[in-house]
């Protein structure tokens, strides 16, 4: 599946941020969002106004829509999720060294201090036909590497011929307007923060952390 640059790698998080200030918007006023990581303050459906512009232009086939699962996520939320998943590699792995769980741990979930969520950066989305069902990607949202067997890398080659030209049509379109993804999650895209300029070889990120 080629090299993946992980978020917590150094040619990541030395990117300065130099936040536009741009506020959040609510996408649900003209997106599909699903429920399921819905939250009291719906922090969940929310963007940078530049994120959700850009999510507004996406062109799909026919009958086909975007999905979107989670937007924002507050700081001390992500810092729960990436503590609770790295102890739960430390019970599966207790060979690893602190360095090492710490790297493995944000395969799947951000380390707060680089975390696109936190900055209403990143989008975890699906797709869905007219009707709202689900398209096969493979495997579910947020699915680990473990729980999958890495068939939730974006490029795994180890799902159904199916869930792969799925995979690509969702590639297509958000490339389209400028999102990248994050290679060992297919749900996952951002605009702004600073693996979307590691990507892009910008000298900044434009989004920073930022409350609702």
């Amino acid at each position: 599946m080629g090299d993946v640059i992980l978020i917590s790698d150094p040619r990541v998080t030395s990117i300065p941020v130099i936040d536009c200030l741009e506020p959040l918007v609510d996408v649900r006023a003209f997106l599909r969002v699903d429920l399921r990581l819905a939250d009291p303050a719906g922090a969940f459906a929310h963007l940078r106004e530049g994120v959700a512009e850009r999510l507004r232009r996406v062109v799909l086939p026919l009958g086909v829509h975007l999905v979107v699962v989670e937007g924002y996520r507050p700081v001390s939320l992500q810092r729960k999720w990436f503590e609770e998943y790295r102890e739960t590699l430390r019970t599966t792995f207790p060979d690893m060294s602190g360095d090492e769980l710490y790297v493995a741990a944000s395969r799947f979930v951000s380390p707060v201090e680089v975390a696109p969520h936190t900055a209403g950066a990143a989008v975890d989305l699906t797709l869905c036909d007219d009707d709202g069902v689900e398209l096969d990607m493979g495997t579910e949202v947020n699915a680990t590497p473990e729980q999958s067997d890495g068939a939730c890398y974006t490029a795994s080659t180890d799902i159904s011929a199916e869930a792969m030209q799925n995979r690509k049509v969702l590639a297509t379109a958000l490339e389209a307007v400028g999102l990248v993804n994050y290679p060992t999650e297919w749900w996952h895209w951002s605009y702004g923060d600073r693996y979307w300029a590691m990507t892009r070889g910008r000298a900044a990120a434009l989004y920073g952390p930022v409350e609702l």
